[in-house]
């Protein structure tokens, strides 16, 4: 199937320059965006026209259709064609030590509190929410585990469990596989490198100790969650600034509700707190928060 055609057709009405509206119609966009908002809580306005088409295009040809409209129809009967395009329509692009201030906060004033309940025999608990290839998730597990190899490997054998989950299972995978370039891993402190990654290759590979403290599952934020307890940190960064305000108010507030009191929530720079779910929530810096205690 040839998606993109001649000039002479762009004349055609299409709705992004050279594709036919036999091929990619405003209707199939509209029906996209609409599943990508209903499912996923995604907005996709008119500007996001030639991105759909640009994800979409290759699950077209995959599925043997010569149209959008032909892979709409699918979807009304094939659930896990639907969370592929779901997954196609998510932004992935994440690194290790993005806004450095919240590991910054979490080692210098999170990680002795966390030991100390640790060493002590309490259970902890956290929630990467939306961890796409899993540079967040190794991040908090580098910085927990510590500079001092004897004391990390000590965490590592104790009540220490980590949720990692996302939408897109191609994320997941390369979360899991846990296997990144040297150099995407320049700004995290040395000795968290030595101490927690091996060498795979031309790579580095996160080591057994943070493996064996991490569970990697799918999930969808705006579907029912499986996990029956709470949690002492949620991560959820740049994930909600792709939704509508309704739904980010709602996050939140399950969010709030699933933090132990005395828990901390850490979400993106440029996201902010504007729900009900304030009233449950003090501010400790900026995009820190921590669930009041009553």
């Amino acid at each position: 199937m040839t998606l993109v055609l001649k000039s002479g057709e762009e004349r055609a009405g299409g709705i992004i320059p050279g594709v036919s509206p036999q091929v990619y119609s405003a209707d199939d966009f509209a029906h996209i965006a609409a599943l990508a908002h209903r499912e996923a809580g995604i907005v996709l306005d008119d500007s996001k026209r030639m991105l759909v088409y640009s994800r979409i295009a290759p699950l077209v040809r995959k599925s043997g259709c010569t149209s959008f409209a032909e892979l709409r129809a699918l979807l009304h009967n094939d659930a896990r064609l639907a969370a592929t395009v779901l997954a196609a329509l998510t932004t992935n692009h994440t690194y290790f030590h993005r806004e450095s201030h919240h590991f910054d906060y979490l080692a210098d004033h999170l990680r002795d509190e966390l030991i100390a309940r640790l060493n002590s025999g309490d259970a902890i608990r956290i929630w990467s929410a939306g961890c796409s290839s899993g540079e967040e998730i190794w991040n908090i597990m580098m910085v927990l585990l510590g500079p001092d190899r004897r004391e990390g490997r000590t965490l590592a054998n104790a009540n220490l469990l980590a949720l990692a989950t996302d939408l897109a299972p191609h994320a997941l995978a390369k979360a899991e596989a846990g296997s990144y370039p040297a150099e995407s891993l320049k700004d995290l402190d040395p000795a968290l490198v030595a101490n927690w990654c091996e060498q795979d290759g031309q790579d580095l590979r996160i080591g057994p100790e943070a493996r064996k403290c991490v569970r990697f599952r799918q999930l969808n934020l705006l579907h029912e969650w499986p996990m029956s307890g709470q949690f002492d940190i949620i991560f959820c960064r740049n994930v909600m600034i792709y939704f509508d305000q309704p739904t980010k108010d709602r996050l939140v507030r399950r969010f709030a509700e699933r933090l132990k009191p005395g828990g901390y929530l850490f979400i993106g720079h440029s996201e902010r707190i504007n729900s009900d779910a304030v009233a449950m929530l003090d501010t400790l810096g900026p995009t820190i928060y921590r669930r009041k205690e009553r």
